[in-house]
């Protein structure tokens, strides 16, 4: 029984290692040894929080695509990508350099919006990387 849950662990660290990610032990910073007297930050983290710290460890430093984006053209033909996790995304645009506000919108995933400056966007999907959570 023990062997099982030694080999099917293996297993499993194996198949998410090779997923294209750097591997990353899923137990860093969980389990003490003499050196170390308490887990560290990686260790207590879990949720969104180990997803994040994971993905700065792999070389991502904006896992969640939350640093402000320069717009691209902008027409119809050519909107600016904005890319998401999920089907729904809320959006600022700051349409002018001097501006004060900022026009906000939702977007959805699939169709083009135009924002009051002329300027469209899209939502597209945000591929999913495993960090060995």
């Amino acid at each position: 029984s023990v062997g099982q849950v030694v080999r099917r662990t293996a297993l499993i660290i194996s198949s998410r290692a090779s997923g294209g990610a750097p591997h990353i032990d899923p137990s860093k910073g969980k389990i003490g040894d003499e050196k170390m007297s308490m887990p560290d930050t990686l260790g207590h983290a879990v949720g969104p929080e180990r997803f994040e710290l994971l993905a700065r460890i792999a070389g991502n430093e904006d896992p969640f695509e939350m640093n402000i984006k320069q717009r691209a053209q902008g027409s119809r033909d050519e909107p600016t990508m904005i890319p998401s996790m999920y089907d729904k995304r809320l959006v600022g645009c700051i349409c002018e350099e001097d501006a004060i506000s900022i026009n906000w919108m939702y977007l959805n995933k699939g169709e083009s919006k135009r924002c009051q400056c002329g300027y469209f966007f899209k939502l597209v999907e945000l591929e999913h990387v495993d960090y060995g959570q």
